[in-house]
């Protein structure tokens, strides 16, 4: 055996005696950090007094911890890929999405501190067994693997609070823009709030949906509970007129502002076209 291939072996060995002391810590290291959490002055899954939220928040703290010490493992060299399953899990568990981010950051560093703190405790207890370079590799080891690991959950936690922040609005786009079945062959839209393109593209889909399921021939657009909208939304509301039309159903519109009357008109949009009345109530008189 080569001297390189001798120093390797060591470097393994020496690994290895790190990785027993470490894994044979696990649970300590997790109460220790459980204790040590300021409950007072955070909020969300750190401070919760439910018995099934703390043992659920500790238990993934300790398997953090049966897998972060494989770092020094040698029959582990996929550490990152063994630790994804953690991540993935964590990032998207509901009650560390509801702590606040800087929060989970704070114990991420507690938790590092934790691994630095321990290394001088197995350095203390061996002496001068380990060399300075051997000691500053393993700190080394610790910050770099964890500034990875704090990169990699913070990039799948935001991912996933987008995607279901997007859901959650699409969910009130489309409670937001109900077809209302008055009787078998008339059906109701009321809008209320702001219209932006988005919600109006939705609108447009939504709605020609609703009708056709529906079986409605008649759709009253009722727009007295919109503020404004702008030239774009003017205009796909009336690309939903065109539509409704292209599929039998006549729109007839109500409730409709000076201000939008007035973006419309600067459009070029034609009101001689559409069914329009001044209020709700007049609608559904003419048609009842």
């Amino acid at each position: 055996m080569s001297i390189t291939e001798q120093n390797t072996q060591k470097e393994i060995y020496k690994n290895e005696e790190l990785y027993k002391f470490l894994s044979s810590k696990t649970w300590e290291l997790t109460e220790k950090w459980y204790a040590s959490v300021d409950k007072s002055n955070t909020s969300g899954v750190y401070s919760s007094d439910d018995p099934d939220i703390i043992t659920q928040v500790k238990e993934q703290n300790h398997k953090f911890h049966e897998q972060f010490s494989k770092l020094f493992c040698k029959h582990h060299p996929n550490f990152f890929r063994e630790l994804e399953d953690w991540v993935l899990t964590v990032a998207k568990d509901e009650e560390h999405l509801r702590t606040p981010f800087h929060s989970i950051l704070q114990e991420f560093f507690n938790t590092q501190e934790q691994y630095l703190d321990i290394i001088e405790e197995f350095i203390r207890l061996h002496q001068d067994e380990y060399s300075e370079e051997v000691k500053a590799s393993w700190r080394r080891a610790v910050t770099q693997a964890m500034g990875k690991i704090i990169t990699w959950f913070a990039r799948e936690h935001h991912k996933y609070a987008e995607s279901k922040l997007k859901a959650q609005q699409e969910m009130i786009n489309e409670l937001s823009t109900p077809v209302i079945t008055l009787t078998d062959d008339l059906g109701l839209l009321p809008l209320v709030g702001d219209i932006d393109t988005a919600r109006a593209q939705l609108l447009l889909e939504s709605a020609l949906e609703q009708c056709a399921e529906k079986g409605v021939s008649t759709l009253f657009i009722d727009l007295s509970g919109v503020v404004m909208i702008d030239t774009m939304v003017a205009q796909r509301l009336f690309h939903l007129v065109d539509a409704l039309k292209l599929i039998g159903i006549k729109a007839v519109i109500s409730g409709i502002r000076p201000e939008i009357a007035q973006v419309a008109v600067q459009l070029g949009l034609n009101f001689s076209e559409v069914s329009t009345t001044s209020t709700l109530k007049q609608t559904i008189k003419q048609h009842f």
